[in-house]
């Protein structure tokens, strides 16, 4: 309503509404201000608080980053650095998605753009594939009605996984009789390692790799088995590894005979719990640990009840080859008998390192690095032959090891007698014969890092066993560990190793013992 209008009235009742409907008009607008106003206010709250939140999400990124950057120069433990390149990962991954759902959708897509994404590995062709159309609701076009016609279409593919899946292997054998003469053919049944059981050869396998290789204790396994709708006793799972440990001896048996022809060992062991029912605790056992340094690895375990020497001259026996160990006093009766003793340069470095750690000492840092210009001359020999092997190391690591032992010798009157750096270097020169073998023949290895590598998942093992329940069960278990172990030095899928050789184990004669051995299976197929 314009002036002119407003003008042209004059009763009073009238011009009085007007008033009314316009305070009201103008109330209704002062609220619409406020509320917009405190919407604004809110806004910029968030917008306050999504800025300071993303500088902390990007200052921690950069943090962790920096951590994950400068631990890879640190030296790990490898369980060590297996658990804290996860924890990082985890982190930074949960930093990045949270950042992500804080900024807009376009800083978002320049944020994903300018990291460096891992590459992505194909999938496996193998794996079947399940897949799931996503058809529009209609092929008829929604502006113009006219037919769709497909011009392309967009894949993705992702990994999933279902719970464990089992089947029922059903073996049929026909029986047929012939009228004339009454005579029945069938075809015999086929020997198992478990007679009239419900456990095929793959399920053992399964059940040992997980026990064994993956460190699942059997009352874990019947927890994930009744799962995937399955009830699976850990007796009898128990009484299934039972039968299984001791028709696979005459393997392990083979590979130690096999172990002990080589002329080069590598020897260690490793402390496990042994139960003790008249104690009602446990005590304390040893897994003796041997690998041949050939390039088709043999892994063989023994399992004794102390670690006194007598063990390792037991089971070695007559052996009279090149053994690389420690400084383990059990093993000096074999030295004594005609056994050559090569000592571990890896040991040596480990005193130093220790020493490095533990007070930053230039000597323990200066030794390092000594000791490792002896591995890069072993990294450009790896590829050699023996003899080669022996010339180069005779031309580049002898001087090299002459010159440490003339330093160690003309530092030792310098340093306190029982402080940490006397010790490594007292450790070193006490072993020097031992440690300098190496440079006589070519075959002989520098440290006795291989056999370290295959008895570490031990440590984690036995955390996940708890203890063995008798010998008997520890040597049991100690020969399915040495099967499994040197599969997997040389490369072979265990569990299809595994089944393989229970399901063919019954019907094998002895003089073919040796085509189911790890290191010289071969899959079928």
């Amino acid at each position: 309503m314009d002036a002119t209008q407003l003008a042209s009235i004059t009763d009073v009742k009238t011009l009085r509404g007007i008033v009314v409907d316009q305070l009201a008009r103008i109330a209704r607008h002062t609220c619409e201000i406020a509320e917009r106003d405190a919407l604004i206010a809110a806004h910029d709250r968030v917008i306050v608080y999504k800025d300071s939140k993303i500088a902390v999400l990007t200052a921690e990124i950069a943090r962790l980053r920096r951590v994950q950057f400068a631990a890879r120069s640190e030296k790990m433990d490898p369980d060590q650095r297996a658990l804290f390149e996860e924890s990082m990962a985890a982190d930074i991954a949960a930093v990045q998605t949270e950042l992500e759902a804080l900024q807009s959708p376009e800083a978002a897509a320049r944020f994903k753009a300018s990291r460096n994404p891992p590459r992505r590995r194909p999938l496996p062709p193998e794996l079947p594939r399940v897949e799931t159309r996503h058809e529009p609701e209609s092929c008829i076009c929604g502006q113009c009605g006219a037919a769709l016609v497909q011009i392309g279409e967009h894949v993705s593919e992702k990994l999933d996984c279902k719970p464990l899946e089992f089947f029922v292997r059903r073996e049929v054998y026909p029986q047929y009789a012939c009228r004339g003469c009454q005579r029945i053919t069938a075809v015999p049944v086929a020997a198992a390692i478990i007679d009239r059981g419900i456990a095929a050869p793959g399920l053992i396998a399964q059940v040992a790799i997980s026990k064994y290789v993956d460190h699942l204790p059997l009352y874990r396994q019947e927890a994930i088995y009744a799962r995937s709708g399955v009830e699976l006793g850990r007796t009898s799972m128990a009484e299934w590894l039972g039968a299984a440990g001791v028709a696979l001896q005459p393997l392990v048996a083979a590979m130690r005979s096999e172990l002990l022809s080589q002329p080069i060992l590598h020897a260690d062991e490793t402390p496990v719990a042994l139960l003790d029912p008249g104690a009602g605790k446990t005590k304390r056992a040893y897994l003796f640990a041997y690998r041949t340094a050939t390039h088709a690895p043999i892994v063989v375990f023994d399992f004794c009840s102390s670690r006194s020497g007598r063990h390792a001259r037991h089971f070695l026996g007559d052996y009279h080859g090149a053994l690389m160990v420690d400084d383990y006093a059990g093993y000096k009766a074999l030295f004594a008998d005609g056994v050559t003793e090569l000592g571990c340069w890896a040991h040596a470095r480990r005193k130093f390192v220790d020493l490095h750690k533990a007070s930053g000492s230039a000597i323990a840092q200066q030794a390092i690095g000594r000791i490792a210009a002896l591995y890069q001359i072993e990294a450009k020999a790896r590829d050699l032959d023996a003899a080669a092997r022996h010339d180069y190391r005779q031309c580049h690591a002898v001087p090299l090891v002459h010159e440490l032992r003339v330093w160690l010798v003309t530092l030792r009157p310098t340093v306190v007698g029982n402080s940490g750096t006397a010790n490594a270097i007292d450790y070193t020169l006490r072993r020097w014969s031992a440690l300098t073998r190496y440079l006589e023949d070519g075959r002989y290895p520098i440290d006795n890092n291989p056999i370290e590598n295959a008895i570490r998942p031990i440590a984690l093992g036995r955390k996940n066993w708890l203890f063995a329940g008798s010998e008997t069960a520890g040597q049991r278990a100690a020969a399915i560990m040495s099967l499994l172990a040197t599969a997997k030095a040389n490369g072979r899928d265990p569990h299809a190793w595994l089944t393989d050789a229970l399901t063919r184990l019954p019907t094998t004669k002895d003089r073919d013992i040796q085509t189911l051995l790890p290191h010289r299976w071969q899959p079928v197929g």
